[in-house]
């Protein structure tokens, strides 16, 4: 296995949840939220898995400047300089573009895993096993491996990866990838998972930090041409006042569509660690009906009647009784209760959450 001292991980904490609203909210969003009550964030329990794969000073968090506090304050472990805190919401690519930056500038020769911090693991140490099995995959090689994992259900709201042929040296793990595919319909990802020739897109990726630095360079060229192979930019002063004045100007773009939808050396690997993307109040409602009646309590008090198929999330000193309900969210925090039809519910949310913005203002999103 490669030494863990030339691998690093990338943990990106500065999305919004708005999917999992009312209970993520913009001043809180999910992962940092103990949303399931285990006494830790889902930022801190990812933070605690990359620490069972590389050493604390090779871990990266990359968050907005309006959850920096936030995120220094539930990683205290975390290297102040390790916290690249962006002035601006830009999606992964750029935050992955600017982590491998940094580590390229100190180790032009590390590996380089990136992380989202709102997902559930359910084999720990399958999940240790596979991420150093990906890092000494990709170390001296130019490839760009995603971690995939068989799909479970048909669900519209993960991305998907078609499998390609499998290469070497182990047949059954490593293979090339033929697409990807974003959110499809409920229709698609059923063909999909029946066709078994696709996985889901973890959302974990993993390449050597010169892989990285060579894929990002089209994307943002003006970028790395201004700051590398000047020596001010070591200076991380330098480099965050740079970061700071240009970050605006690069695309809000998803490191699928600006990095691997246009390479040539995409790989995947199969992995088989239990996965849940926590993402959407279906994908949870999903990952977690085992129950004769189908309803999903997540840390909630509720007395059902005549109810099935519903998901329910209330503050833990309420009692709910639900009767006659078939196919809900409820959901509650704070000044605000969701009640909606669960069934592709993104949308909906998406629409309620913006109307109740526009109607009431900002402190209740």
């Amino acid at each position: 296995m490669t030494s863990n001292k030339k691998n690093y991980v990338l943990i990106l904490a500065g999305g919004k949840g708005r999917r999992l609203w009312p209970v993520s909210r913009e001043a809180m969003p999910k992962q940092f939220l103990d949303f399931f009550s285990t006494g830790k964030t889902q930022l801190q329990q990812t933070w605690e898995r990359a620490k069972t794969i590389v050493p604390v000073e090779n871990i990266y968090v990359s968050t907005n400047n309006q959850y920096g506090d936030i995120t220094r304050e539930q990683l205290p472990e975390a290297l102040k300089e390790n916290i690249l805190v962006e002035p601006i919401f830009r999606n992964t690519a750029p935050s992955v573009a600017w982590a491998t930056y940094r580590i390229f500038s100190n180790n032009p020769e590390g590996n380089l895993a990136v992380m989202p911090s709102d997902q559930a693991v359910i084999d720990e140490r399958k999940f240790v096993d596979s991420m150093l099995q990906a890092f000494d995959y990709v170390s001296g090689k130019d490839i760009l491996l995603t971690v995939g994992v068989t799909p479970t259900r048909p669900e519209p709201g993960y991305g998907y990866v078609q499998v390609g042929e499998p290469v070497p040296p182990q047949n059954d793990m490593f293979f090339r990838v033929k697409s990807f595919t974003e959110k499809p319909n409920r229709e698609f990802a059923k063909m999909f998972m029946e066709s078994g020739e696709f996985l889901w897109n973890t959302g974990m990726f993993c390449a050597s930090v010169q892989t990285f630095r060579k894929s990002f360079m089209p994307v943002f060229p003006h970028v790395f041409r201004s700051i590398e192979g000047k020596p001010e930019y070591r200076s991380i002063e330098k480099e965050l006042d740079f970061v700071n004045k240009n970050f605006t100007s690069l695309p809000n773009m998803s490191i699928e569509k600006g990095v691997l939808s246009h390479s040539d050396s995409n790989y995947v690997m199969h992995a088989n660690f239990g996965w849940t993307d926590l993402g959407t109040w279906h994908s949870i409602y999903e990952s977690m009906n085992n129950s004769d009646s189908d309803n999903v309590t997540i840390s909630s008090n509720v007395l059902f009647d005549e109810s099935k198929g519903n998901i329910v999330k209330l503050p833990k000193d309420h009692i709910a009784i639900i009767g006659n309900l078939d196919g809900y969210i409820v959901a509650e925090k704070g000044n605000v209760l969701l009640i909606c039809k669960k069934e592709d519910s993104s949308a909906l949310i998406k629409k309620y959450r913006n109307e109740v913005q526009m109607e009431f203002g900002q402190e209740f999103v």
